[in-house]
């Protein structure tokens, strides 16, 4: 590594919510610097589904999209992962736990890329999906936290490797 890291900047509250997470997700969903854009798909989506919550269609312990949110990324979000590393002529994949940052990283970048993989829809309509899957431990984010979960423990072996 030469020179020195960079600094760690603090990320604004988002303006609607005054939420951090809100406004690293909309970050996460942005493309070529266009925020407004990246803004309408996110708040977009959780009027959306602020509207399932009020047909009912959702467990009554949500009171807000934003509660919503919060419970579908704390359940999208990893305990450990695995990385490669070379170890006497042969690599290992090492099971490390993941630390706070990246666990956020992680669940924002798997549930951008479920909803990516739906076709037919618009952005909100497939982020807001799915939210409302990762809340009832289902959809593809979860189906990848859940991959990851157990290439780990399929590795535990390899842990005492591991700094």
């Amino acid at each position: 590594m030469r020179g020195k890291k960079a600094p760690k900047r603090k990320t604004k509250p988002d303006i609607k919510y005054n939420n951090v997470h809100v406004a690293k997700f909309i970050n996460y969903i942005m493309k070529s610097g266009k925020k407004s854009i990246a803004e309408k798909v996110v708040y977009g989506s959780f009027d959306i589904v602020d509207e399932v919550i009020k047909k009912g269609k959702v467990d009554p312990v949500y009171k807000s999209s934003l509660e919503v949110f919060e419970a579908a990324i704390k359940n999208i979000t990893p305990q450990v992962e695995v990385r490669g590393r070379r170890i006497g002529g042969g690599n290992y994949q090492i099971p490390y736990p993941v630390r706070g940052d990246r666990r956020y990283a992680l669940a924002f970048r798997w549930i951008i890329e479920a909803a990516n993989k739906k076709k037919g829809r618009s952005m909100a309509e497939k982020l807001a999906s799915e939210y409302l899957a990762a809340i009832n431990n289902e959809g593809d984010a979860i189906k990848k936290k859940a991959d990851v979960q157990r290439m780990a423990e399929s590795n535990r072996a390899f842990a005492h490797f591991a700094r």
